[in-house]
């Protein structure tokens, strides 16, 4: 058995998904030892809780802690709002159901469009990250009130594009699958047994009605994720061509990629000492 969860190949032919090929049981087995070692051995807490969309990242993510410390540890919040789909909620449910974690709903649209009736000119994008951001509100707010830890749900391809709300999706202290691409989630998900109504959905954010994610990017994920591979292991843009992938589909990744890389770090400081934290104090664990 390869003794990597996440197998290293290097195929170099621009169709082929090799490259992004895991090992379901042995993945599955690391991501659940980490749970229960980061959240419970590290940081003292017996249980957590997870927005859940309904998506299948939050219910992989659910899955996994269910697994990693008992159903009856686990919260999963639905937070609506009055646009999003009922089958968000419906699936959600089927999550809950199939893995026996607790389970709550919270309304967010009265919060939402009580900031909002002073915004008339805010558009779609404003309109989702003071969703994404009263979500993120409430699911600290509720792992304060319960004694417990928020776990994160972003996969790696969402992150190196920049497709999520800075200081929301991103927020919680624990992600299990953010160094996984949205491919690998896909297979994890089927593999420990998310329902396939799920697996098999177009990705949505659900903040507007029809949206999709692949809609919003321009590309399927499976095609960007075979980019992102290759872009992440140093190869250029033109060594990208030269191995097959279209000119149009690695200047789309390369440019989400790169002009969104201050997202994915903590806010920049003005360094005025040797003691600037997270540029210079690290503690000996973060190196």
């Amino acid at each position: 058995m390869n003794r990597l969860p996440v197998l290293r190949a290097t195929s170099i032919e621009a169709d082929s998904d090799i490259n992004l090929e895991v090992n379901e049981a042995l993945l599955n087995e690391w991501l659940i030892a980490f749970l229960r070692d980061e959240i419970t051995r590290r940081r003292g807490f017996k249980q957590a809780v997870v927005g859940l969309s309904g998506g299948v990242d939050s219910s992989l993510v659910a899955y996994l802690l269910a697994a990693a410390l008992g159903p009856e540890n686990v919260i999963g919040i639905r937070m609506p709002y009055k646009s999003s789909s009922s089958d968000s909620l419906d699936h959600a449910k089927l999550v809950a159901d199939a893995t026996g974690i607790n389970m709550e709903t919270i309304e967010i649209t009265d919060a939402v469009d009580g900031y909002l009736k002073l915004c008339q000119d805010a558009d779609g994008r404003r309109r989702g990250n003071v969703m994404a951001r009263t979500r993120m509100i409430i699911l600290f707010d509720q792992s304060q009130k319960l004694g417990t830890i928020p776990v994160g749900t972003g996969n790696k391809t969402e992150r190196l594009f920049g497709y999520f709300t800075w200081h929301a999706d991103d927020s919680p202290p624990v992600n299990p699958l953010g160094d996984l691409y949205k491919s690998q989630v896909w297979d994890l998900a089927s593999y420990v047994g998310v329902s396939e109504v799920i697996v098999n959905k177009p990705a949505s954010a659900d903040l507007v009605v029809g949206q999709t994610d692949e809609s919003d990017f321009g590309i399927s994920y499976p095609k960007a994720d075979r980019i992102l591979f290759y872009l992440l292991r140093g190869y250029s843009a033109a060594r990208l061509c030269e191995m097959g992938f279209p000119d149009s589909e690695v200047t789309l990744v390369k440019k989400r990629l790169d002009s969104t890389h201050w997202k994915r770090h903590l806010p920049t400081t003005a360094m005025l000492s040797s003691t600037s934290i997270n540029d210079y104090y690290l503690r000996p664990v973060d190196y």
